[in-house]
């Protein structure tokens, strides 16, 4: 996505969005983004979160290089490309960008690149742990992918327990 600040500098917003929990991972404010920054960016969220089964993108040349393309191989990660001019195969991340327009870009007036990452940074926070959504039972993201990794967890717990106590017993007579 594209902005520009009062001072003239141009925005380029890289965002991340999760398609399952609907949370946004990253939303990267830079005057612009090249392969290396793309790679730098989901380093460190494959780091702090684990890597992804595969990643959804446009073709914008940030996506498709040699270099980000490498990555994701290396990585292990698929790549699912969406058809150009068809914003509707990469629906999540289309509508958190409307919202993120109506929301937080429309409404703020940055007056230089500075200021923009950190009220981004607010807003990206708000959006995950207080702004509830209906496409995860209007709760938060960040709520809603908590009590999924709680039922996982418990899931993961009652297996471990089925196979460590057999609940079977023979009788004998």
């Amino acid at each position: 996505m594209f902005d520009a600040c009062a001072n003239h500098q141009q925005l380029k917003c890289l965002t991340i969005v999760d398609e399952w929990t609907h949370e946004c991972l990253a939303i990267d404010v830079q005057g612009s983004i090249r392969a290396g920054r793309v790679i730098e960016v989901l380093t460190r969220l494959v780091s702090e979160r684990g890597a992804p089964k595969h990643v959804r993108s446009d073709n914008g040349p940030e996506f498709v290089s040699r270099a980000v393309l490498n990555w994701l191989k290396d990585a292990n990660i698929d790549t699912v490309l969406n058809d150009p001019g068809k914003p509707w195969q990469n629906g999540t991340n289309e509508s958190f960008n409307g919202k993120f327009r109506d929301e937080c870009l429309a409404m703020e007036w940055f007056r230089n690149r500075m200021e923009a990452k950190a009220v981004i940074e607010d807003w990206r926070v708000h959006f995950n742990e207080d702004r509830p959504h209906s496409s995860v039972g209007y709760k938060t993201p960040k709520a809603f992918r908590m009590q999924e990794e709680e039922k996982a967890r418990m899931a993961k717990h009652e297996q471990h327990e089925e196979n460590s106590n057999p609940t079977a017993v023979a009788v004998l007579n």
